[in-house]
Parts: structure tokens; sequence; C-alpha cells
């Protein structure tokens, strides 16, 4: 590890996860427990291992699903246990994202493995690392991407065409087809060699097969990275797990929109502690989708009346459907963690900064609904530089975050660095030479011609023009000699801050993988602190 920034100082994460990580008893109000504090994971444990349960459906459904994909023996044993009245588990969760998805997600794991290996060392329970996919969304576009360096370092995206359903289906019932395989066959040729691409590819292809599910190839990709870690995936969609929330389902409906309501009350709580809430849902949101052959349909309640998209529902029609077919249901983003936490023992959820913003307004209504809020930890944030990268922000002395801007700033100023130390005090001496000149001679000319004289401001804004343009052409100059220095600047700056953005929201896991190898995951879990409150820079 090179460097941590603190949180505040990172504009691209939320102040609140600043906050709690630097300062967290302006924001107490809104937390279960502060992560960084033995007694608050103690108190959690405890509520958590006395919640009301169903431990073996939990632990069936799992198993089931590690052997269905052939995940390591380590997640199969770590599913397992679950069924034990003590066992706890970390949780995170994300969308089935192209060939894992962003750097982020794999972070998110990894803090989740960490921290559950902590609970266990720490306090004598059995901690299982649990990874969500949440694989009810249909949002296709956010999903169906992977961005990654080319073999020459520029941006490039590989995009997965539209599937049968994509954007109105859940994305576990889209079926891959042959394109698949393209997209496949177009990775291999973007991303340099390296002696990990075989293996990498092979994977993929294991993974990724026409006829498999989006979110069942996204599932069995996690578990080739981080199973053998005992990460424990799970699909969301998966029926067999609906029965367990079935009551908490009926009870959305039974009670229409309390769930958005109090969420909208917690917002205002937070912005009165000087953050903007991260979700405020209308007055009119049931927290429910409603999930057909065709589609996933929001619920809404208006007037008195509950709509399926355009559909009207009885209420006491819509209730016992949720009881009896709960399988026909499926959460919003509010609902979701507390079917997340009627399904596991989760004594904390790792987020992301803005999940932890929305998740930070739920307490309300995980009280209302009888269950223990689990704590929420923020998820390791990183940028991964190779050696040239690093060789380079330590040759300039640069700071990260300088290489976010995507204009010339920060690389002239290094261009000038590298110029002739008296050649910017030089021109200023000749400005100010014109300056002083010209003020001397301005009532000379005004003692000759009085209209004259703005003809020498005039002389005086041009001479300054042409000593401008004059250093601006040394500077083109500089750029044009010292191809080097740009070549290696927009390299960096590529690898950082790809397309402006942070690396870890941009670059796909495969990226990663491809020049680090399967060992990079193992090395992510050594070397990145746990609840470190600050944006790391690390090198492999």
């Amino acid at each position: 590890m090179r460097d941590a920034i603190p949180f505040s100082r990172v504009p691209w994460i939320r102040p609140l996860a600043g906050a709690q990580a630097q300062h967290y008893d302006a924001v107490a109000s809104l937390f279960a427990g502060n992560p960084a504090d033995p007694a608050a994971w103690r108190d959690t444990i405890q509520r958590v291992q006395h919640a009301n349960i169903d431990r073996t459906l939990t632990r069936d459904v799992l198993v089931a699903q590690t052997t269905e994909r052939r995940a390591p023996q380590a997640a199969l044993d770590a599913a397992a246990t679950l069924a034990n009245a003590t066992t706890v588990a970390v949780v995170t969760g994300q969308q089935a994202g192209l060939f894992g998805g962003p750097l982020y997600t794999l972070l998110k794991a990894v803090t989740t493995i960490q921290l559950a290996r902590q609970v266990s060392a720490a306090h004598g329970v059995t901690a299982v690392p649990v990874f969500w996919v949440e694989s009810e969304d249909h949002d296709f576009d956010e999903i169906r991407s992977a961005t990654v360096l080319d073999r020459d370092f520029s941006v490039s995206t590989l995009t997965l065409g539209d599937l049968p359903g994509a954007g109105t289906r859940p994305v576990a019932s889209l079926q891959l087809d042959e394109r698949v395989t393209d997209v496949i066959a177009a990775l291999d040729a973007t991303l340099a060699t390296t002696e990990f691409t075989p293996a990498l590819l092979d994977g993929l292809r294991r993974q990724y097969q026409p006829g498999r599910s989006l979110s069942a190839a996204f599932a069995g990709w996690l578990d080739d990275l981080l199973g053998a870690e005992g990460l424990v995936v799970f699909d969301a969609s998966d029926r067999r797990a609906k029965p367990a929330v079935a009551r908490l389902f009926a009870e959305e409906i039974s009670s229409p929109c309390r769930t958005s309501a109090l969420a909208r009350a917690a917002g205002e709580a937070m912005r009165a502690l000087g953050h903007a809430p991260q979700i405020e849902p209308g007055d009119d949101v049931v927290c429910l989708f409603y999930l057909d052959e065709a589609t996933r349909r929001p619920i809404r309640y208006r007037d008195g009346q509950f709509f399926v998209g355009d559909e009207r529902r009885e209420a006491a029609d819509l209730a016992s459907e949720a009881a009896a077919h709960p399988e026909r249901f499926s959460p919003n983003v509010l609902l979701r963690p507390l079917v997340q936490d009627t399904l596991f023992p989760t004594v904390c959820y790792v987020a992301g900064p803005s999940e932890l913003a929305y998740q930070a307004q739920l307490g309300e209504v995980y009280r209302t609904a009888g269950l223990p809020q689990p704590l929420l930890a923020s998820r390791a944030s990183a940028t991964v530089l190779d050696s040239a990268a690093a060789k380079f922000l330590d040759r300039h002395d640069l700071p990260l975050d300088a290489l976010q801007g995507q204009d010339d700033t920060t690389l002239n100023r290094l261009l000038e660095g590298q110029l002739p130390p008296q050649l910017e005090s030089t021109f200023a001496d000749l400005d100010r030479l014109a300056a002083d000149g010209t003020l001397r001679l301005k009532p000379l000319v005004a003692s000759v011609d009085p209209t004259l004289t703005g003809a020498v401001d005039t002389t005086l804004e041009r001479l300054r023009d042409t000593l401008k343009s004059l250093q601006g052409k040394i500077l083109q100059a500089a750029k044009k000699k010292d191809d080097t220095l740009r070549r290696q600047f927009a390299r960096t700056r590529t690898l950082t801050f790809p397309s402006g953005q942070p690396q870890e929201r941009v670059l796909n896991v495969v990226f990663f993988v491809n020049r680090y190898g399967p060992g990079f995951v193992a090395r992510l879990i050594d070397v990145l602190p746990p609840l470190a409150g600050a944006h790391l820079v690390i090198t492999p």
C-alpha cells in the first residue's frame, strides 16, 4: 500500500462515508453501531444470533446453489455452517455485471471476506462472507458492458448485444446466446496478452456459455475468483428462498407506502445532519415489483388503489397472492436489505458509498419490521498502480487526484518544470519592462497629442499578447520535444482515471486478473486494511 487518502478528500466518495469513518458521533443516529467499535460487533452478533431466521432453508438453498454451480469446496463448507444457531454472516451485494463488473465489485467481496475473518477471530463465532447477486434487477444497460485498457493502453468498452427481454425482465431470466462468445473473442483481441490470458479466457468461456442466464454466469465467475477464499455467492432470484420472505412481502402490501414514508422521514433527519438523502421515494411507492413471464413491473398505491404497472389490483387479492406466491414478487432497493436480513443472520453489510447512504435511511424500517439492523461498513476503495505508473507519480511528486482532470493543466505544469528555470522569470521581467516603459511613455505622448494615449495602451496589450504567444510556442515546442513525458502522463492518467472517472468504477475485474493473475485476489485480501476509511493506492 502506497498511500491512504481520507474519504473526506476523495470527491467521488459521498461525504457520509467520510463522516462515518472519521466523525462517527456526528452521524451516529443514522446507524445501528460503529463498525470500528468492537462492542458494536458484540452487541450486533448477540441480536442476530437470536433473530427469527429459517436457517435450515437458507442453508439448503445456498448448498443447492453452490453445488449446482460446482463452486469450490470452501464455499460449500461455509454455506453449510449457516444452519448453526451461532453462525453469523457478513454480506455484500451487487448487480450481475458482465465478466464481474468494475473493480469495486471485487473490492466489495474482498472487504466482506476480510471482515468475516476478523469477526471469527475476534469474537469466536463462525462468520460467513456472503455475496448477494441482485439478479432480479432489470437494468440491463447498467450491466451489459465491460471496460478494459487495450494493448495500446486506450480505454475500450465491450458490449453484449440485446438479449430477449432485456430492459423489462429480471437479468436472471435473460439467456446468453452465441453473441457472448463473440464478446469474449473481442476481449481476447483487446487485452494485452500475458501468461494469465489463456486461463482467464478459458474461465470466462466456461461460465459465460450460450443458454446460461447472465446472473448464473456472474455467480459462477465469482465462485471461480473467490470461492476458494470461502465466499458464498447467493443468486437472489432463486424461487426456493422466496417462502422465507412471504410474510415480509404481504406486510408491505398490507401497510402500503409505509416503508417509503419511513425512509423519507429518515432522509429529512439525514438532511438535518448536513447530508443529502440518497433516495427520496415518492409517496405512492410500494417497495415491491411484480414478476410475470414478460416483465418486472413496479407496484404503486394511489387514491386507495393498488396498481401493478397500469393494471389496478384489489388490496386483499394482492396481499393474498404475495403470501401464497412470493416468487411472483421482488423487492425494490429499499426493501431488499430487509429481504436479505430475513434470510441471513447478517451482522454487517459491506456497502458502496451510495448504498451506505440509502441503507442509513432504513433504521426505523427495520424496527417496524422487527428485524435486527446490521452494522454498515464501507467497502475498500482503491486505485491499483503498476510499477510504471508508480514511478511516474514518484518522479514528478504528483498526488493521485492531480490526474483526474481531462484537460492539459497538470501536463502543462509538468512540461513547464522541464524548461529552464529562468524562462518564466524572464518573461515576467519582459512584461514588467513593457508596462513600465509604456507608463513613462504615456504622459510624453499626451503632451504631443492627447488623442494618441489610447494607442499607447493598445500597444502594451499587443506587446503582452506577443509575449504570451511566444511563451505558448515555447511550451508547444517543449511538448513536441518531450514525447516521453507526454506518453507517460497519458498512460498513467488513463490507468488511474480512465475517461476521467475513478479506476475502481470503470475498469473491469478481468483487466486486473489478466495483468496480475488469479493470485491478485488473495493479495488484495492480504494487503487492504478493512475499515480503512480512506481511498487506498496500491501496487501489486
